[in-house]
């Protein structure tokens, strides 16, 4: 803000003017220094006073030479910051270059990666298909009999095959989300025959666990137009999670509610141990679990939640959670019921 009712001149302009003129050698250094001395006095004094007219008050300067000098300054000036501008613009080009090499950088690396997934985990499933149908015979005894304490072991290595199958078709279903290659066979379906079936699949892991499982969901619900396969999948995924994170005696909650008149809330609640706010947006990157610790004491890939996302999103809709830290997690998401 200016001092008092003084008005802008290009002499305000000029940083430095005093050094300029000294310079050139229109005036000494002594001479700018009285001059300067004289500028604080009338300051002083409540008078405003710029540096050009204490050097004319004092005679050291006339109003031409002055002029001149301002004139030059601003010039200088001008050329000056033409000159930044351009080599800011030019480091603007050379930045978004950079940037935009880069991002094409991660997209190749982000396909590589997909590719690699899809490759990797196609060649799992022909070994593990002969592992599982081999063990499969082994417990049936066709290939002869066994003792209880080998059918017990052959029933554990069993669960763990199946627990890696379902591994590597979630791996399968990322490549092809990541590839934007997932499909969707959207259908009209019974949503609640549906989800209980799920919950019923769910219902021998959560006893394991010492888990409440239970499903709310009324009679007449209307169907819902959806790919059946994969909303199974999500709503599996969600009550495995909800189980795995909540301790025993905990309760895991699958609800099915109307919403308006052409839309229909899928609701899976749990007590389990919540997720601290400033880490909500990381529970959806793929590979990545909250506890990276090598003593981590829950397993998985990482990828459930983030494909649970991508598939939810693909059906025209947006997952919703809400969570309190050692009190539990809400997954949500509505689908469009068919009247």
């Amino acid at each position: 803000m200016l001092p008092g009712n003084s008005k802008l001149t290009p002499e305000m302009l000029i940083p430095r003017m005093g050094e300029y003129i000294v310079q050139k050698g229109i005036i000494s250094g002594a001479q700018l220094q009285m001059a300067l001395d004289y500028q604080q006095e009338q300051i002083a004094h409540g008078n405003s006073c710029m540096l050009g007219q204490a050097l004319m008050d004092l005679n050291l300067i006339d109003r031409a030479t002055l002029d001149q000098v301002i004139t030059e300054q601003i010039l200088q000036l001008r050329t000056a910051l033409q000159a930044s501008n351009r080599n800011l613009e030019q480091r603007v080009r050379e930045r978004t270059a950079e940037l935009n090499e880069a991002l094409t950088r991660l997209s190749e690396l982000s396909q590589m990666k997909a590719n690699f997934i899809a490759n990797i985990s196609h060649e799992l499933r022909t070994p593990l298909t002969h592992i599982k149908g081999y063990i499969e015979l082994l417990i049936s005894e066709s290939l002869g009999s066994i003792a209880e304490e080998q059918k017990h072991a052959l029933s554990v290595s069993q669960r763990a095959a199946t627990r890696l199958e379902g591994m590597i078709e979630d791996l399968i279903m990322f490549s092809l989300a990541s590839r934007g290659e997932m499909s969707m066979k959207l259908e009209n379906i019974d949503i609640r025959r549906l989800t209980t079936l799920v919950v019923k699949t769910a219902n021998n892991k959560a006893e394991e666990r010492g888990v409440k499982l239970q499903l709310s969901a009324a009679d007449g619900l209307p169907p819902v137009q959806a790919d059946a396969e994969k909303i199974s999948w999500v709503i599996s995924q969600l009550i495995d999670n909800g189980i795995k994170f909540t301790p025993s005696g905990g309760t895991v909650s699958v609800m099915l509610k109307e919403e308006g008149s052409n839309l229909l809330q899928i609701i899976v609640s749990d007590t389990g141990i919540g997720i601290p706010q400033n880490r909500m947006n990381e529970i959806f990157e793929p590979f990545h679990q909250l506890d990276g610790s090598s003593t981590r004491r829950f397993g998985g890939t990482g990828l459930g939640l983030s494909l649970v996302r991508q598939i939810v999103e693909a059906h025209g809709s947006l997952l919703d959670v809400k969570s309190v830290e050692g009190k539990g997690s809400i997954f949500k998401f509505p689908l469009l019921a068919v009247r």
